[in-house]
């Protein structure tokens, strides 16, 4: 009983997502078929379509699961701990450094490297 009420989900998935792809398809062609028109209208019209599209996507079973997944994200990111203004200027300032030091070192080995092979093969 449970694989018929999920093939019948997935097939209606399946007509849902093709309805979405239809809405863009629409959209776009919409866009092109009316471009004698005001773009303003042009824009709400595509607009509309893609909003109509995204709701349509977030009533299938990976909509679903994509809108859960970007609701647990942005918790995640509500307890992530932001570095301070200085604490982000100074570990630049670091790292700027860091990236000075290593490519005077690689300018002088290139350089020495260049004069030993001048003296080798003059």
């Amino acid at each position: 009983m449970n694989a018929q009420v999920n093939s019948s989900n997935s097939a209606f998935d399946i007509f849902k997502w093709f309805i979405v792809v239809a809405l863009i398809a629409a959209a776009i062609g919409g866009n092109y078929y009316f471009s004698a028109e005001s773009l303003i209208f042009r824009v709400l019209g595509v607009v509309l379509a893609l909003v109509i599209a995204v709701l349509v996507a977030l009533t299938t079973e990976r909509g679903k699961a994509t809108n859960r997944l970007r609701k647990e994200a942005w918790v995640e990111i509500r307890k992530v701990v932001w570095p301070t203004r200085q604490e982000t200027v100074q570990t630049t300032l670091v790292v700027l450094g860091f990236v000075f030091l290593v490519a005077v070192i690689l300018w002088l080995v290139d350089t020495l490297i260049g004069w030993l092979l001048s003296m080798v093969f003059g």
